[in-house]
């Protein structure tokens, strides 16, 4: 059952997604070759905590961190190790944190140094394909129509879209109905209203689709080693229009990146 929300909890909610998007940022400022991702599940666990949050992800279904931090191969659940990161590297940073009843979950996949420009571009295009999926989030379309307009566009790159792995509804569960896949039919699935909210996350291989579930019970990896590129943002829709909780722009801060392209999708309310 789709959980429609109240503009008082969608404001809640958005709580909840920004501190998920602050911390991003922070990361996004340790992310650099020697660092390992255990010391990255350190400070971002600090950091939501010393924020008013708990990690949304430490427990949930026995998982043993505070965030997925899946590097290269690793599509997502990726678990924190003192493995350092290496120039060239790619790294899916995925943060949850419940505050205020609510979820918020979103995720960012990062460059390690200088990364191969064949990579660059899986990364850009992910990312792009997020957004055509969030233009598809309009009342009285259906959840098809978000899965169609990601999988067309990163196939139309010869990339593989996975299907083992989907998107979800969000609320005061992690995982609510509806599941969001990036690959679908136009005009299938649920039909959307005012007051869902969905996470989307494409997440796109620069290989095969295919995925291996790997022993430790978490890690999944592209079946060829192909590197792997996901992102991931919390989209509600209010007066039938996508609006973001979530934002890249904390992220981009650190980063120094100049974007404009989360403003057709933020409002104030």
């Amino acid at each position: 059952m789709i959980i429609l929300k109240t503009l008082d909890e969608l404001r809640l909610m958005r709580e909840s997604a920004q501190l998920v998007s602050k911390t991003l940022g922070i990361l996004a400022k340790e992310i650099k070759p020697g660092v390992t991702t255990n010391y990255l599940d350190k400070i971002g666990d600090e950091f939501i905590r010393d924020h008013g949050g708990v990690p949304g992800f430490l427990g949930l279904y026995d998982f043993p961190k505070s965030f997925c931090i899946s590097p290269n191969e690793q599509v997502v659940h990726g678990i924190p190790n003192d493995k350092p990161l290496k120039e060239g590297d790619i790294l899916s940073v995925d943060c949850g944190v419940y505050m205020n009843g609510f979820y918020g979950d979103h995720a960012y996949s990062f460059e390690v140094g200088e990364v191969a420009p064949e990579i660059k571009k899986l990364l850009k295009v992910t990312k792009e394909s997020l957004y055509k999926g969030i233009e598809q989030c309009v009342r009285g379309k259906r959840v098809g129509d978000i899965s169609n307009a990601i999988q067309t566009y990163c196939e139309s790159y010869g990339y593989g879209v996975v299907r083992e792995l989907v998107g979800h509804g969000l609320g005061r569960k992690m995982h609510e109905d509806p599941q969001v896949p990036n690959y679908g039919r136009k005009g299938s699935g649920k039909v959307l209203k005012d007051g869902i909210v969905l996470a989307i996350e494409p997440m796109i291989n620069l290989g095969t689709h295919e995925v291996v579930f790997h022993n430790d019970g978490w890690t999944v990896t592209s079946k060829d080693n192909s590197p792997s590129a996901h992102f991931e943002h919390d989209v509600c829709i209010i007066n039938g229009k996508p609006v973001l909780l979530s934002t890249f722009k904390y992220i981009y801060e650190a980063l120094g990146i100049v974007s404009d392209e989360e403003a057709p999708f933020t409002m104030d309310f």
